[in-house]
C-alpha cells in the first residue's frame, strides 16, 4: 500500500505504518535525496534476505545501511580512517556511501560483507524522520536487479509489487541518481568504487588527490 509521506505536518500516520512494518520484519519502500530505497531491519536477518529476494539479488551483494546521525558510524563500524570522517562531515546528509569496516560484535547479516558494512546518511526529511524512530535500515536501490532505479513510488511498486508491504511516497526524488559509493578499508587509502551525487572533484577538495587509489566504476545500487 502507498502512504503519502511529503508533508511533515500530516506524515505521521504514514511514519507509523512504516515503523510498525519494520518492527514487524516487513519489507518497505522509503524515499531518499537520491533514488527511492527498498529496505528493512538492519538487524532482522530474515528481513534482510527478503530486501535481496525482492529485488532478484543474491547474498554476493549485500545492501547498504542507511543511518540517522553521523554519531551512529561509531556504533556500527570501527577503524574508520580521519579521511573517511572528513568526507562524512563534508557530505553527511547526502549522497555518498562509505564503506568502512564493521563492528564484529554486531549481530546481524547483510549478506557477504567479507566484515565491511556500507553507510549513508540520507539528506532527505522524511527518510531522517523514519531511521530516527527505526534505526538502522538495510536499503538499497528499488528497482529489480537490472532495471533503472526508482525515482517515485509508484516506479518502485510497479517493479516491486507484494513484495513490499509499505510504499512511502514524497514525490520524485530530489537527486534521481545513486549515490557516490567510496571503500575506505584499505590502508592505503580510499577508492571511488562507483560515481554518483558526489563528484571525485568534491571528494578531492576534501581528501586531497593523494588519499585516492584507482578509478571510479559505474554501476547501480
Amino acid at each position: 500500500m502507498i502512504y503519502p509521506c511529503s508533508d511533515p505536518a500530516t506524515w505521521g500516520p504514514s511514519l507509523d505504518a512504516a515503523v510498525h512494518a519494520v518492527e514487524r520484519g516487513d519489507v518497505i519502500v522509503l524515499p531518499t535525496d537520491t533514488v527511492y530505497g527498498v529496505g528493512a531491519d538492519a538487524f532482522q536477518p530474515d528481513a534482510v534476505a527478503r530486501v535481496l529476494a525482492a529485488k532478484g539479488r543474491g547474498r554476493q551483494m549485500p545492501p547498504p545501511v542507511l543511518i540517522p546521525d553521523v554519531r551512529t558510524v561509531d556504533g556500527l563500524a570501527i577503524d574508520v580512517p580521519e579521511s573517511a570522517r572528513a568526507l562524512m562531515e563534508a557530505f553527511w546528509p547526502g549522497a555518498l556511501t562509505v564503506i568502512v569496516m564493521a563492528q564484529p560484535s554486531l549481530a546481524w547479516d547483510l549478506g557477504d560483507t567479507h566484515g565491511t558494512v556500507a553507510l549513508r546518511m540520507p539528506d532527505h526529511e522524511a527518510a531522517l524522520a523514519l531511521l530516527r524512530r527505526t534505526g538502522p535500515l538495510a536499503v538499497t536501490s528499488a528497482n529489480r536487479t537490472g532495471a533503472p532505479a526508482a525515482t517515485s513510488a509508484a516506479d518502485a511498486q510497479a517493479q516491486l509489487g507484494e513484495a513490499v508491504s509499505v510504499y512511502l511516497d514524497a514525490g520524485d526524488s530530489p537527486l534521481g541518481e545513486a549515490s557516490t559509493i567510496v571503500d575506505a578499508t584499505n590502508p592505503a587509502g580510499l577508492r571511488i568504487v562507483r560515481a554518483g551525487g558526489v563528484t571525485q572533484e568534491d571528494i578531492v577538495g576534501v581528501v586531497g588527490q593523494e588519499a585516492l587509489l584507482g578509478a571510479p566504476e559505474a554501476g547501480s545500487e
